[in-house]
C-alpha cells in the first residue's frame, strides 16, 4: 500500500520531470535566433516522422547543431554535479560537502591548465582534466585507508591536501603561461562554460556521466542506510567498504567527466541537493532522481542567461556562485544557530 509520504514524493518527482521538459523546451527556443516552440515542435516532429522539410535550413542548423550540443551538455552536466553532491552528502553525512570535496575540481582544472600550456587541442584538454581528476581522488583515498579509526575524516583531510597542491600546481601554470594567449584560455575554462562542446565531445564524456548517474541510482536506497551512520548500515548488513568504494568511484567519474567538458562549475553540487532535501526530505529513493531532475533544470537555466543576458557570453561559473554562495552563507548562519 502506498503512503501519503510515497505518492507526495512521486508527486513531486513527476512535477520536476515535467519542470525539466518546459526548461529543455526553453533552451531550444530562447538565443539570439529565437525558435518558436510550434516551430520546434514541427522539427522534431517532422524528423522524427521523416516528412518533408517545412522550415528553413538556417532553424535547423540552430536547433541540431548550435543548441542541442548545449542543452543535452548543460542537462548533463547539471543532473551529474547534483547527482555527485548528493551523493557525497550522504556518505559523509554531511550538508556541507560538495562533489570537489576530494580534489576531482582541483585535479581537473591542473589537468586542463597544463594540456593548454602545452598547446594541445580541446579533446586532449577534456582527457587530461579527466585523468587528473580521478588521479587526484585516487590519491586521496589511498591515503585515506591509512586512516584506521575513521577513514571518513582521513578521506576529506586527505582530499583537503590534494585539492590544496593541484590548487597551487594551476596556480603555477598561470604564472608561466604566455598573459597574452595561453593565460587568457586558461581563466576562461577555468571559469566554466558548455559553449564549445560539439556532438564528439558530447558523446565521449556522455558515456562516464550517465553511467555514473546510473550506479548512483541503483545504489540511492543503500545511501539511506549510509546517512545514519556506518555502525548502523554495518548492522543492516550493508558492507560499508564496498560501498564507500562504488559511491566515491561513482561520484568522482561523474564529477571529473563534467569539469572535463564544462571547466570549473561550483556550488550546484552543493547547492542543488539542498533544494531537492528542502522540498522532498532525506529518503534518497526520491532525492536523487529530484535532484538529478533540478540540477539539469537549474543548469539549463543559467546557460540560457550566460548567453542572454549580455552579447559577450558570461561563464557559468559565475552566475552559479551568485545564486550558491548566498545560500552557502544561509546554511553556515542556519547550522551554527541550531548548536
Amino acid at each position: 500500500m502506498i503512503t501519503g509520504k510515497e505518492r507526495r514524493g512521486r508527486l513531486c518527482l513527476a512535477l520536476f520531470a515535467a519542470i525539466f521538459l518546459i526548461v529543455v523546451m526553453m533552451s531550444f527556443g530562447i538565443g539570439r535566433f529565437p525558435v518558436s516552440p510550434l516551430e520546434l515542435i514541427r522539427v522534431f516532429f517532422g524528423k522524427l516522422t521523416n516528412s518533408a522539410q517545412t522550415w528553413s535550413d538556417e532553424v535547423e542548423l540552430v536547433i541540431f547543431k548550435i543548441r542541442m550540443p548545449r542543452v543535452f551538455a548543460g542537462a548533463m552536466v547539471g543532473a551529474g554535479l547534483s547527482a555527485s553532491g548528493a551523493a557525497y552528502q550522504g556518505l559523509f553525512r554531511n550538508p556541507l560537502v560538495s562533489p570537489d570535496v576530494l580534489g576531482a575540481s582541483a585535479g581537473a582544472g591542473f589537468g586542463a591548465s597544463l594540456a593548454i600550456l602545452l598547446g594541445f587541442n580541446y579533446a586532449i584538454v577534456s582527457a587530461s582534466a579527466f585523468l587528473f581528476g580521478m588521479m587526484a581522488v585516487g590519491t586521496a583515498y589511498l591515503i585515506s585507508t591509512s586512516a584506521r579509526r575513521n577513514t571518513t575524516l582521513g578521506m576529506v583531510l586527505a582530499g583537503i591536501m590534494i585539492s590544496s597542491l593541484f590548487t597551487s600546481g594551476t596556480s603555477f601554470v598561470k604564472l608561466i603561461a604566455d598573459p597574452t594567449n595561453i593565460l587568457p584560455s586558461i581563466t576562461f575554462w577555468l571559469m566554466g562554460s558548455i559553449s564549445g562542446v560539439h556532438e564528439d565531445r558530447l558523446i565521449w564524456a556522455a558515456i562516464p556521466i550517465l553511467g555514473g548517474m546510473l550506479v548512483l541510482f541503483i545504489l540511492r536506497w543503500k545511501l539511506n542506510l549510509l546517512s545514519t551512520g556506518e555502525d548502523e548500515a554495518r548492522s543492516m548488513g550493508v558492507n560499508i567498504k564496498v560501498m564507500r568504494f562504488l559511491v566515491v568511484l561513482a561520484a568522482t567519474i561523474i564529477a571529473s567527466a563534467c569539469v572535463a567538458i564544462s571547466g570549473l562549475i561550483g556550488w550546484v553540487g552543493l547547492v542543488i541537493p539542498h533544494f531537492a532535501r528542502m522540498i522532498v526530505g532525506y529518503d534518497y529513493r526520491v532525492m536523487m532522481p529530484v535532484s538529478m531532475f533540478m540540477g539539469a533544470s537549474f543548469m539549463m537555466l543559467v546557460d540560457i542567461l550566460a548567453r542572454s543576458i549580455t552579447t559577450a557570453e558570461i561563464p557559468l561559473g559565475i552566475l552559479t556562485a551568485f545564486v550558491g554562495a548566498p545560500f552557502f552563507l544561509y546554511l553556515i548562519l542556519d547550522r551554527g544557530n541550531r548548536m
